[in-house]
């Protein structure tokens, strides 16, 4: 289902990198604009259309951040010019880059943001920052843990963090590096870490997790046995439930309410009912993991689906997005989920980081993520695609996702 994009034209190029609190949830979103921010305040260089524009942003915002906050990268120029000021104060963090020098024009433009009611934030904080005039004003400090040592990042918690300052620890990559920075004190965390596998050896798989990896199988196989299938649905209530409620939800528009699971099987179709049994499963296995982690998962998916025609490939480009992220949400080695499930092997070799036809796409799935903007360019080239048709897909499938989520 494509999902019509209201964006300004250029406003797609945009990515997003979530924060979380102390217990995952999350909080906002860095967004990461593509040719940085002034060049996309400046699309509309004389703001003569400034309501128009601040609605549209607005809908740009609840696509990408929920309803959560948007930290938006402020050069000197940005502050100065009160750009910023087109997003709203509720929603906005303004992140003051590492390149501003705190002269007094730029510490007046931040406090003139903080009377208007937004939020500050300093990037890339580190000792003997140049910046430090501007920490009364600060809201939220960010720590690079990348560039700064242990001993380093302890100082400055104890320096600066309180109720007023909050701190940041971001290029979080593992379980373990969230788990330390939340230990020495920090209150907000910024990173992929939560997309990683948190692998315990010896641990045994609990019966409700193996029973969506049943699931998952049954669904992969060549031909499906519906009858067992029906079965092994209604044994998982919550999959039921779910995938009943999606079926009448507005995404399908049935005009018959569908009341139960041989109906939705017969109403679907086997490629529909294997489509929608995998995301709801992926969903439910996912009950104790971030809400971030099933949108990563939903936006990967569609993203695929929609290239798939364009690329011409007959392989299951949703299920690819979807396991992409299923190694975190059932903690298990990719490996080992991978030898259970009888998929493609274009498709394991993709996520298993080897070579192959589909390798570009997955790589270019997570180049568009994380706003590795060059990187995103060479590979659209090598698969024929244009930049903004790739763009336009990733946005689509982000709304897509939203939708979806919201569903729930």
């Amino acid at each position: 289902m494509a999902t019509k994009s209201l964006a300004l034209p250029g406003q797609r190029f945009v990515a997003r990198q979530p924060i979380f609190d102390r217990v995952q949830k999350v909080f906002g979103y860095e967004l990461l604009f593509r040719n940085g921010v002034e060049d996309f305040f400046n699309a509309d260089p004389e703001l003569a259309c400034r309501s128009t524009l601040d609605s549209t942003l607005l809908f740009g915002l609840n696509t990408l951040c929920g309803g959560h906050h948007a930290f938006v990268n402020c050069t000197r120029e940005v502050l100065l010019r009160d750009l910023v000021t087109l997003l709203p104060f509720n929603q906005t963090v303004v992140e003051v880059l590492e390149t501003v020098e705190p002269e007094d024009r730029v510490i007046a433009a931040c406090q003139r943001l903080k009377e208007a009611g937004y939020l500050l934030a300093l990037d890339d904080f580190a000792p003997n920052d140049p910046r430090m005039p501007l920490c009364d004003l600060a809201d939220i400090i960010k720590i690079d843990v990348r560039a700064t040592t242990p001993v380093e990042r302890a100082a400055m918690l104890r320096r600066f963090g309180s109720p007023k300052c909050r701190m940041l620890a971001e290029k979080l990559e593992t379980p373990r590096e969230f788990q330390q920075a939340r230990d020495l004190g920090f209150v907000y965390f910024q990173g992929y870490f939560f997309c990683r596998p948190e692998l315990v050896m010896g641990r045994e798989v609990p019966a409700r997790r193996l029973h969506y990896l049943r699931l998952l199988e049954m669904v992969s196989r060549s031909e499906l046995d519906m009858r067992e299938l029906e079965r092994m649905i209604k044994q998982e209530t919550s999959i039921c439930y779910r995938l009943l409620r999606y079926l009448n939800s507005p995404l399908f528009g049935f005009s018959l309410e569908i009341k139960s699971i041989r109906h939705a099987m017969a109403v679907l179709g086997e490629r529909e009912l294997r489509r929608w049994i995998r995301l709801v499963v992926m969903v439910g296995a996912a009950e104790q993991k971030s809400s971030e982690l099933v949108l990563m998962g939903l936006a990967r998916a569609r993203f695929c689906e929609l290239l798939s025609k364009r690329l011409q490939s007959n392989n299951d480009l949703f299920l690819m997005g979807l396991l992409s992220v299923m190694d975190a949400i059932l903690e298990m080695a990719m490996e080992v989920l991978l030898e259970q499930l009888p998929i493609e092997r274009e498709i394991k070799a993709a996520l298993l980081g080897q070579s192959g036809t589909l390798r570009p796409l997955y790589q270019l799935m997570l180049a568009q993520e994380s706003g590795e903007w060059e990187q995103s360019s060479v590979l659209a080239r090598q698969l024929k695609l244009s930049e903004e048709e790739v763009a336009t897909q990733w946005w689509q499938a982000l709304q897509w996702a939203q939708q979806v989520i919201h569903g729930m």
